[in-house]
């Protein structure tokens, strides 16, 4: 295999500022491939099938962010349990038939919660917003055990499908209307809290969902967010949107290459692409 030119790409629009390159570089220089490349390519849901389609057999896979992700799940000819739940895959690897999806993201909301936030699993979780992380988030969560979800949205129709997700997978999930939600009340009965927008928007509200045991706010750019430096104030524990990113990838790689991902290289070209300020620890 580390003789063989193989080729991976990250499909997405936006995506220009996508770190998966320096991931992926990173893990092939690691693992000892130097004929493997990994690229952005510009590309737009309705492109996908038909660039997936045209792919040759020195293709070992593809990462897929917005807005294509549902066209990923879709298009593929298996289908991973946990992308299923979802309802969305970030990880296309060919196979003898076509194409299996699956979701990585599970494993990066849940790498990220473990090692960033100290998370031990179980209790309650807020989850703020409702786009397409959130589905992930909810699929995680379940894994780690959690019972019951609520999901506080500007517009509850707009929650609908990350509602089904969090059902799918056995938890409990209640849908709450920003406006009318005592984000307050609600912190102060979670195990867990995962903002995914904005935490400027969360300002009147800070303090109290800063001291929720464990925090993932997924906004890192930029970075410090208001929220991660609530939760620092109080000598908490936050898991980020990189750290998410870095866990994520490890699946990637193991599943394009067939070996172990080198975490540890990985991390550290990471950190150094975005300058060291986030952590990004692996245990």
């Amino acid at each position: 295999m580390s003789g063989a030119a193989r080729r991976a790409a990250v499909l997405g629009r936006p995506v220009d500022h996508s770190l998966s390159p320096v991931l992926h570089g990173a893990a092939y220089r690691a693992l000892d491939l130097p004929g493997w490349t990994y690229e952005r390519i510009d590309l737009d849901e309705a492109g996908l099938p038909a660039f997936v389609d045209g792919l040759g057999p020195e293709w070992a896979g593809l990462s897929v962010t917005m807005p294509g992700k549902r066209a990923a799940l879709t298009h593929a000819t298996e289908v991973t349990p946990r992308a299923r739940a979802v309802g969305a895959a970030n990880t296309l690897v060919p196979g003898e038939d076509g194409w299996r999806a699956d979701c990585t993201d599970v494993d990066g909301v849940a790498g990220a919660l473990r090692c960033a936030g100290g998370f031990a699993g179980g209790g309650r979780a807020v989850v703020i917003g409702a786009g397409g992380t959130a589905a992930a988030v909810v699929v995680a969560a379940a894994e780690l055990n959690v019972a019951s979800v609520a999901l506080v949205v500007r517009e509850p129709a707009r929650a609908a499908e990350t509602a089904e997700a969090a059902r799918r997978v056995g938890l409990d999930v209640e849908v709450l209307r920003w406006s009318d939600a005592d984000l307050v009340a609600l912190a102060a009965g979670a195990d867990l809290l995962v903002s995914t927008v904005p935490s400027e928007a969360l300002t009147a509200d800070l303090d109290a969902l800063a001291g929720v045991p464990c925090v993932l706010d997924v906004i890192y750019d930029p970075w410090p967010t208001p929220l991660a430096e609530a939760v620092t104030a109080r000598g908490g524990r936050i898991a980020t949107g990189l750290d998410m990113l870095l866990h994520q990838a490890f699946g990637q790689v193991e599943q394009f290459t067939g070996r172990s991902a080198p975490r540890e290289a990985m991390r550290d070209a990471l950190r150094e692409a975005t300058g060291g300020e986030v952590p990004l620890p692996l245990d």
